[in-house]
């Protein structure tokens, strides 16, 4: 594996680069292109992002560490089996946005538009949701053990089966959202309701 450390790049274009096993620590990068780049195994650990764009990017089994991400656009990405623990997204563009699988725990995605994209089965333990839009979600199966929703909005959101264990859910828009019956049961309790068999 191709280790960087302490780079910084700024104004480059890597459309269309096909990356594997590269390792960057503590790099920047601003102003890049990496639009419709295939990204396999690459991690980027304690980086900052500014401004650059990896529309269509496909990452596969990739990993941002405790990363901060700004501006960014990841239009039509795809992320495969990836680990993003940690990562900050600050006003970023994230839909389309395809995701299978991989640990999103700790992840920062406060505020942002994450309508319609599908969460399911995805671990995002902790993950900081505080005012994002997830309306039309499909979070079924997610790992949504104390994640911070204050605020969000989880219009008609599938929740089935996803963890929300430790979740405050009073501040939380639920209208047409799809629970099962032991999530229905614990948003009651969450609004002061009395549930019994």
């Amino acid at each position: 594996m191709r280790h960087v450390v302490g780079e910084r790049f700024s104004g480059t274009d890597w459309a269309l680069a096909e990356d594997e096993h590269v390792h960057y620590e503590d790099c920047v990068f601003h102003d890049v292109d990496w639009s419709e780049a295939q990204l396999t195994a690459v991690t980027f650990e304690g980086c900052g992002f500014g401004n650059v764009k990896f529309n269509a990017v496909t990452f596969q089994r990739s990993a941002f560490l405790q990363c901060t991400l700004q501006r960014c656009s990841f239009f039509d990405a795809v992320f495969v089996d990836c680990k993003l623990t940690g990562t900050s997204f600050i006003d970023c563009v994230l839909r389309p946005l395809t995701v299978d699988g991989g640990d999103w725990g700790f992840v920062s995605l406060r505020g942002l538009d994450l309508t319609g994209i599908r969460f399911g089965a995805l671990r995002m333990r902790e993950a900081d949701l505080t005012g994002a839009d997830l309306s039309k979600a499909d979070l079924t199966g997610a790992d949504l053990t104390n994640a911070r929703l204050k605020d969000a909005v989880l219009k008609g959101a599938d929740l089935r089966g996803a963890d929300l264990d430790g979740a405050p859910l009073r501040d939380v828009d639920i209208t047409g959202a799809k629970l099962d019956l032991v999530q229905a049961a614990h948003f009651a309790r969450a609004h002061g309701a009395l549930v019994s068999p």
